[in-house]
């Protein structure tokens, strides 16, 4: 979206640059916002088109990385859901459904319920799971967990709706399609001009290797692909939420990390292998029109090609129509989403200097963790 800004709105002086107007950035804005802090979001292209729109939409909190990742979804859970009906944006849906069929994938459910990231969730057996959620595909299942923590939005409209509301309620200044080129905190060097603040946050996404490169460069990151999908189902198709399956345990590192994890993806190399070489686990979600959001996979690389294989394609919907009871599953829409990845750390802070911080989610939980990050962020600064 692209704001047009008043003369008495297009001040030069701030006391909070964020460079970078998706999710992190925004989030790090209303933080500032809330604060009575004066904030200017500057972002080069005249709307936000990536990975904070390229997603699910899926709020996840059960499953994240116990520590800090789980506790910043959780905050982020909340936020969400104080933010959301004040910038009108919908709450399409609530809770998650994940399906073991293994028992092996039963086993790490079991030992997940046994943790305190489990609190207010369900490990339920198949015919009160099929009694709840009629849209599963439950033969073969061993049990179904159940969270009522998680929520969705529709990215592509959600992050348009909450830059207006930073901006109408809240006095968020934003300029569009403006590179920024250099920052030296207290000036920031644009494409278009010269700007002013006491504190600038840079929570650029992919471009690892513009602003700070050098800095950036240290902590070895690397890009990550995905793959999604838009399905169209048969009409009266209903989820009951958001839907996962036995790949999303060794994906997430709430499950992944629990030692019968290990046994689980010992087998699920052997049965899923080409599945797991392309790093795919299965999300689910649904649209108010009723369409399915479908995915995802993983590819990493310094620079990834542009280049959608049908394949992986092909994967996704075989998961998609194991798990669940689909009559019909025209696809409508394709896509792919880029997000810097780290292996060692779901959420890179960087300090260049004491008035500046660098802010990148490397683990593709931006929707889920932002929020709490931010609060994070400037409590420590």
């Amino acid at each position: 979206m692209t704001l047009t800004l008043s003369p008495m709105q297009n001040s030069q002086n701030f006391d909070l640059i964020v460079v970078g107007a998706g999710i992190v950035g925004l989030a790090h804005a209303y933080t500032a916002a809330r604060r009575g802090l004066r904030v200017c979001v500057v972002e080069r292209d005249a709307a936000c088109v990536g990975a904070s729109i390229r997603n699910f939409g899926f709020i996840t909190v059960t499953g994240q990385g116990a520590g800090d990742t789980w506790r910043r979804a959780k905050r982020a859970r909340e936020v969400w859901g104080e933010v959301a009906p004040l910038a009108d944006i919908p709450q399409v849906h609530h809770g998650l459904w994940l399906t073991a069929f293994r028992p092996k994938a039963l086993d790490v459910l079991q030992q997940f319920m046994a943790t305190a990231m489990a609190e207010g969730c369900a490990l339920l057996d198949v015919a009160e799971a099929a009694r709840r959620a009629p849209s599963l595909q439950l033969d073969g299942a061993q049990a179904v967990l159940y969270s009522p923590h998680e929520m969705r939005v529709e990215s592509r409209t959600a992050i348009g709706q909450l830059t207006r509301w930073l901006a109408e309620t809240l006095g968020v200044q934003f300029r569009f399609s403006e590179a920024v080129l250099e920052v030296a905190t207290p000036r920031v060097r644009t494409a278009r001009a010269t700007l002013h603040a006491e504190r600038v946050a840079v929570c650029t996404n992919t471009e690892i290797n513009g602003l700070f490169a050098e800095r950036l460069a240290a902590h070895q990151l690397r890009l990550c692909q995905l793959h999604m999908l838009r399905v169209q189902p048969e009409p009266g198709f209903q989820l009951p939420g958001s839907v996962m399956a036995d790949l999303s345990l060794v994906r997430y590192h709430g499950y992944s990390q629990l030692p019968a994890a290990a046994a689980l993806r010992t087998q699920l190399d052997a049965e899923e292998g080409e599945s797991l070489a392309h790093g795919i686990h299965l999300i689910v979600v649904q649209s108010a029109d009723g369409s399915l959001v479908v995915g995802d996979s993983h590819h990493y690389g310094p620079v990834l090609e542009p280049f959608a294989n049908q394949r992986v394609d092909e994967l996704i919907l075989q998961h998609m129509r194991r798990t669940l009871k689909l009559k019909d599953a025209r696809v409508t829409e394709r896509w792919v989403g880029t997000y810097p990845s780290s292996a060692s750390t779901d959420c890179l802070i960087d300090q260049p200097d004491a008035a500046t911080r660098m802010v990148l989610v490397t683990s593709g939980t931006g929707a889920s963790t932002a929020f709490g990050i931010a609060e994070e962020v400037f409590a420590n600064w």
